[in-house]
This record gives structure tokens, sequence and C-alpha cells, in this order.
């Protein structure tokens, strides 16, 4: 006679499977920019700045230079993702087994840790889109949040008064073969007051920080070395061969853009009420909707404090 399975299916060892997570690129601008906390709406950058007048003569006695103050305010967009997990919902699958405790009070289960790992780095990735793509008053692309204002790409460009807008191939996208030139065609039209600061950096995304190290290597210039890439807060980072001072970063936020824009990291800020709320969140089992639940709420805004300090290549 034999054995008879013909009433069996096949057998497929769910729970010895291995539950693969996502591979995330992390983005975190507050890594390199000025932080700006305490903001529950909108708060000023109060600037300020003294100019002397010489005179002529033997003695000089009428008052003269000046010494303004200006504000630039920024205004922050209350951001939340809430969502509630019923675990009974898995007791019928492979998950009831290898990822519930034993008991039916389903609380908690073991892909916790994991899970929210992932969604703490996808929130920041998601910060990251937020700080240089929001565009005041439209809903953000992916979400039902209205920005409150401007993200950085818009407000590093010739949109915004005095920023400097490059010329000639500068301000053309980036290719491997003239990278440099590009590159360094912007440090000869931004503001000199800004040459030697320690921070002076190129943003942009990370298809466009690919070709331009692909250029640096290829041409070899200065002996560029590519082992000198490095990753900081999520983002990519390499010198600029023939400028200590000056720092290349590619990054998520860019990450769909030809846009390079060149300024004092410490000049960008992003306004917030915590810092930590960028990366904390709030995880409770509800027992009266006997569901697992989780929120992050943040408050996110940009701005610049020096316009003029800024060079855009303006590319979209």
């Amino acid at each position: 006679m034999g054995l008879n399975v013909a009433a069996l299916g096949d057998f497929n060892n769910e729970v010895a499977g291995k539950v693969l997570l996502q591979t995330i690129y992390k983005g975190n601008t507050a890594e390199y920019v000025s932080i700006q906390e305490g903001i529950k709406y909108q708060e000023p950058l109060n600037k300020v700045a003294v100019i002397p007048y010489f005179q002529g003569g033997d003695a000089v006695t009428t008052p003269s230079g000046s010494a303004i103050f200006t504000q630039r305010n920024i205004t922050v967009s209350k951001r939340t993702a809430y969502d509630s997990w019923n675990l009974q919902t898995l007791t019928q699958k492979y998950l009831g087994i290898s990822a519930l405790p034993p008991g039916s009070y389903e609380e908690t289960f073991s892909l916790l840790n994991d899970l929210t790992t992932e969604l703490v780095a996808k929130a920041q990735q998601d910060n990251d889109n937020f700080i240089w793509n929001a565009a005041s008053g439209s809903v953000f692309p992916g979400s039902s949040v209205t920005a409150e204002a401007d993200g950085l790409k818009a407000l590093i460009s010739g949109s915004t008064a005095n920023v400097v807008v490059a010329t000639g191939a500068s301000a053309t996208p980036i290719t491997g073969s003239t990278a440099y030139d590009q590159l360094t065609g912007m440090i000869a039209v931004a503001d000199p007051n800004i040459i030697d600061v320690s921070d002076l950096t190129f943003f942009c995304g990370i298809a466009v920080f690919q070709r331009i190290i692909n250029g640096l290597t290829t041409q070899n210039l200065f002996h560029f070395d590519p082992t000198t890439v490095k990753s900081r807060g999520g983002f990519y980072e390499v010198p600029l061969p023939g400028y200590p001072n000056v720092v290349i970063v590619g990054g998520w936020g860019l990450r769909s853009s030809e846009r390079v824009v060149l300024g004092p990291a410490s000049d960008a800020y992003v306004g917030t009420d915590l810092l930590s709320d960028t990366s904390n969140y709030q995880l409770w089992y509800d027992i009266n909707s006997d569901t697992l639940k989780y929120r992050l709420r943040n408050k996110l805004g940009t701005q610049i404090g020096h316009p003029k300090y800024w060079v855009s290549n303006d590319q979209a």
C-alpha cells in the first residue's frame, strides 16, 4: 500500500525562517548644522552687524558707523507618526509560535526591538527629507503634514535674497570629469569672509556625491585618496583636495536632486522642541483596545542665518 500523503500540503518550516529587516540609509543633517531647541512654534535668530566708519582729520567728534539688529524666524511644523498593532492577528501565523510569548495575553513580541530600531531609522530618514524638501504651505509628500516654512533646499536658492547663485559650469549638474572645477568655481564666487571658516561644507545628494568621488579618484587630483571617504551621522563625507577646511557631504535629503549648496554648516539651523524628539518614541500596550501602540512626534523647521554666506548651483 505504501504511505498516502495526498491530503497533506508540502511542509514549509516558516518558524525556522529568518526575519529580514530593510537596509536603511539614515539621514542626519542635524549632525552638521546648528540646532535651536525649545521652539514650540516660532523663534527668531537674532542677528547683529557692527559696521565701523573711519573719518579723517585731527579731531573727530561726529558719531559714525552703525550697529544693525535684524531677525530671521525659525518656524517649526508639528509631525506625528502613530500606529497600533493587534498581536492577536499573529496567533494564526508562524509568528504566533516564533514571536509571541506563552499565554493568551499578547502584550509584546520578540521582534519588538528590531521593529522599533527600524522605526526610528526610517523616522530619521523622513526627518532629513523634511528638513531639506519642505515647501511652505504645501502638504509634504507621503504625509498629511502641511509645512509651516520652507526647507533648506528652498532657503538656499536664488529665491532667497542675497544667496549667491553659481554661474557657468558651476551652475550645471555635476559630472565626474569636471566635478573639481565645478566645486571650486562655487568657492570662487562665495563671500570672501567665509573662505577660511572651519566648517565650509558642500551639501549634495548621494548620487551626486558618488559622481564627485568617481571624478576625484579617476583624475587622481593631488593624489586623492578615496579611503578618506568616511561616514558620519549616516552621511558620506570627504575633504575637498586642496582645501583643508572644506568637506563634501552626501546626504539623504537631496538624494533625488542635482542641487549642490555651499556654506558654513553652522550658519544653517534646524529648529525643534527637543533634539531627542527626532529619535525618541513612545510604545505602550493599551488594554482597552487590546493593541500595542507607538507614537513618534517632533517639531521641525529650518533657517539660514546669513543668506549671503551661501552659494547654490540652483539645480532642481
